[in-house]
């Protein structure tokens, strides 16, 4: 698959997730086998450049070529400007972000809430695509309500602007993440448009992104909480895509040395102290539902530092592997209690 001059490794892409799509995953995710892995989105405020926050989103130092940054913002030239900065600093490639549902985005008009102003949509697409040499790609939703699905004419806004890829959650703005994602709509945009097309929502195994893909008739799928603390997902659907066969879930220690990795990974990444409170997440999703995790959990959000969080890792995971040094994922999942 390619984007501008960018031949990807294949048609996998990273979703872009606030808080969750830094560096150290977007780097774990390419390792594992994703073509592209789109960034956290960083504000167009200007105001908020020089913040800690934005400048280590705008950090790609080490990651793999092509590096997508996704902005966000209700305002084209500010947008413009947005995007001038990004690249400055890295980026190959810029997405625009009208897909995110969140109050704090949409109570600003950013985000999906813009897909209720289709002129301003033109206007920032047209002014990102003229202010950058890269290529300028979108990721919306379906509409954003049920009785307002507008993905259509938002794709034929995005080709006459010079965008160069759509992504689609097949969800409305209204949906959030609750419910069940809809293909009908991605499968008309993708009839009705000239653009290549990427399907997001509710892909969480290899065989559920075979079938999305010869529904739509998408080019690629894009995967999203499927990935959290399963970074290898995304080889288990190349490897299927490529065989027709599924592979064996990862052994259990392969869990633990990959987790250990990322923790120290994100240690590096935001500093000990702020490390510790990020890492937090990723730990819970790395072993939930495995045995004993209900409680491991409770004791991880209690620890304080690296060297308390990495013991504790180090002591659950051996537990697990003196059951069989074989052991692997789905063997060693257990039903929780909600």
């Amino acid at each position: 698959m390619q984007i501008g001059a960018h031949v990807l490794r294949n048609n996998l892409f990273v979703a872009p997730m606030a808080g969750v799509t830094d560096r150290p995953f977007r780097q774990l995710c390419k390792r594992f086998g994703a073509g592209l892995a789109v960034s956290e989105m960083v504000t167009s405020n200007s105001l908020l450049y020089g913040s800690e926050k934005t400048r280590r989103r705008a950090n790609h130092e080490g990651e793999v070529s092509p590096i997508s940054v996704q902005i966000a913002g209700a305002d084209p030239q500010m947008m413009a400007n947005a995007a001038r900065y990004n690249v400055e600093r890295g980026a190959e490639i810029i997405d625009i972000n009208m897909g995110c549902p969140a109050k704090k985005v949409c109570n600003v008009m950013a985000g999906s809430a813009l897909l209720k102003d289709e002129p301003l949509v033109g206007r920032i697409l047209e002014a990102v695509v003229k202010a950058v040499p890269v290529p300028v790609t979108l990721k919306i939703r379906t509409g954003w309500d049920k009785n307002n699905r507008n993905a259509v004419t938002i794709a034929r806004i995005a080709e006459q602007s010079g965008v160069q890829l759509l992504a689609i959650h097949g969800r409305t703005r209204a949906c959030g993440y609750s419910g069940e994602a809809e293909y009908d709509t991605i499968r008309e945009v993708k009839q009705r448009t000239r653009l290549p097309v990427i399907a997001n929502g509710d892909i969480t195994t290899p065989e559920k992104a075979r079938q999305v893909l010869e529904y739509t008739g998408a080019d690629g799928v894009m995967i999203g909480r499927a990935a959290q603390g399963r970074p290898w997902i995304f080889r288990e659907i190349e490897h299927y895509f490529r065989t027709g066969e599924l592979l064996p879930p990862p052994l259990v220690s392969e869990i633990r040395a990959v987790l250990v990795e990322h923790l120290h990974e994100l240690y590096a990444f935001y500093g000990r102290e702020t490390g510790v409170k990020v890492a937090r997440k990723h730990i819970s999703w790395y072993t939930k539902g495995l045995h004993g995790s209900a409680a491991f959990r409770r004791e991880m959000n209690q620890l304080a530092t690296c060297e308390e969080q990495l013991a504790a890792v180090e002591r659950f995971f051996t537990e697990l592997e003196q059951q069989d040094q074989r052991l692997r994922y789905e063997e060693a999942l257990v039903e929780e209690a909600a």
